[in-house]
């Protein structure tokens, strides 16, 4: 799965380890508001990585959450979901909005191949100082550059270089900033 290769997401191990991500969701998303303690401790044994003073809001989905990695100081709104099947590594002082979608996986081309339940995922990458607005939505193998501001309901498609304002359906740089 992490090679990029094509796999079976209905593999014992990892249905195993998607049931134990789920259930740790669901106590994270039942927390009560002013629970930060335990939503902390909840997020720390379900990533690879949740940075010190970073804050992620309920309701959050993931597949596993062993494959995300989210850096110091990152604040990620309400409604996120990512779909971790490869890596998702978020840098420090991130701004995530409302709504975002991170996906890894995607699905074949081939049609003989996506009706025998084959998969496979690409990592993403967001740079520190990156900006998400809301409902942003980022696509299998992409990589955000740092300081990159990517404007409310775009779908990411490509890489973006660092310190750009990139906007659209597919995005696109606008500016520099």
């Amino acid at each position: 799965m992490l090679t990029g290769e094509l796999y079976l997401a209905s593999d014992l191990e990892l249905r195993t380890a998607h049931l134990r991500a789920q259930a740790l969701l669901a106590r994270f998303n039942a927390t009560a508001a002013d629970a930060g303690q335990a939503r902390r401790t909840l997020l720390t044994e379900l990533f690879a990585r949740f940075g010190d003073d970073t804050v992620l809001k309920p309701t959050f989905r993931c597949d596993y959450g062993f494959n995300i990695s989210i850096g110091r100081r990152t604040f990620i709104n309400y409604d996120c979901t990512f779909l971790d099947c490869n890596l998702i590594t978020i840098g420090e002082e991130v701004q995530i909005a409302p709504g975002v979608h991170i996906y890894t996986c995607t699905h074949p081309l081939d049609a003989p191949q996506r009706r025998a339940y084959l998969e496979l995922a690409l990592p993403v990458t967001v740079g520190d100082g990156v900006w998400l607005g809301g409902c942003v939505i980022i696509c299998p193998g992409v990589t955000i550059g740092e300081n990159t501001v990517v404007g409310a309901g775009s779908v990411v498609t490509r890489d973006l270089p660092p310190n750009v304002l990139a906007v659209g359906n597919p995005c696109r740089v606008i500016r520099s900033v």
